[in-house]
């Protein structure tokens, strides 16, 4: 079943991926599908082989292209692709959001269980994994105790992240013409061009886009560890991005102005540019976030 589960959502998310390439592109190869969606690489060579059959792929081997299906392309129920674990997850985030979760909210693992309609062991396990986050505690004879941002986590969390990211950047920078990583970026640059212009009724798609965005830099130098850190990243800067209300259309239209100029900077192939680009950027996303940790 979680093979299952797994081969769905990354035919799913692979949709999404093929979608945004323009007609006859060529397909990233398997070890870069299989990184962009986070699977192995005999589940990508398996999710090629799907898309082929909907019509979305043609050709094989290195030659195989990006088509456009006559027929609707049919995907996997959002329920049979995401693991329990995962939805639990969702679902918590959901309710800080919906119950405006402030330092100091109880949780109690009983009401999220009824609540989520989950068991409490679900909410259990969601809960221990959450807390490496830093963002919940575990308190004796207390339950569980929403922490908040701080500015110390904000801080420390930034840190990490400049680092890892000006290695990937400089890396995507340095890549071949040849990688198909410059056309998933061009594919990128018009999905940022698109929400712009319906900035007015979209802005709240900014935080997947952003979460793509820093996601295929960081593809471009793979590591085991780093991507494990940048998980913890998606889903705090995910879920920042919906917590933090102020200015929230202004402030990501102003991202997604540093997103062009990033990729530009990207596409220029100048590393001084790009480091520029890069720092910059996240030196705007780290303030936003800073402000996020104060009283409002």
């Amino acid at each position: 079943m979680k093979t299952d589960t797994v081969f769905k959502r990354a035919f799913n998310d692979a949709i999404d991926l093929v979608s945004r390439l323009p007609p006859d592109a060529p397909l990233p190869p398997e070890n870069t599908l299989s990184r962009a969606l986070g699977v192995s690489r005999t589940t990508a060579r398996k999710v090629i082989g799907a898309l082929k059959a909907q019509g979305l792929v043609s050709g094989s081997g290195r030659n195989r292209s990006v088509s456009l299906p006559g027929d609707a392309i049919r995907r996997y129920p959002i329920s049979e692709t995401v693991p329990m674990a995962a939805q639990v997850e969702e679902r918590f985030m959901e309710w800080m959001l919906r119950d405006n979760a402030r330092p100091g909210t109880a949780i109690n693992e009983l009401e999220l269980a009824r609540k989520f309609g989950v068991a409490t062991t679900g909410i259990r396990e969601f809960l221990n994994r959450f807390q490496r986050f830093g963002l919940i505690e575990k308190r004796p004879n207390a339950g569980w105790v929403f922490k908040g941002f701080t500015t110390s986590f904000a801080l420390e969390l930034f840190e990490i992240r400049e680092m890892f990211e000006l290695r990937s950047s400089r890396a995507l920078a340095a890549m071949p013409e040849t990688s198909p990583h410059w056309s998933l970026l061009e594919a990128m640059r018009r999905e940022h061009l698109q929400l712009l212009a319906e900035i007015d009724t979209r802005f709240h798609d900014f935080s997947d886009l952003d979460s793509r965005f820093h996601r295929l830099i960081s593809l471009a130098a793979p590591n085991r560890f780093i991507d494990s850190f940048y998980d913890i990243i998606t889903v705090i800067f995910h879920y920042h991005y919906q917590w933090n209300k102020h200015d929230e259309r202004q402030r990501n239209e102003v991202a997604i102005r540093e997103h062009l100029t990033y990729i530009d900077a990207l596409v220029s192939r100048n590393v001084a540019m790009v480091e520029l680009a890069c720092r910059a950027h996240l030196a705007s996303a780290r303030e936003t976030l800073l402000r996020s940790t104060s009283p409002q």
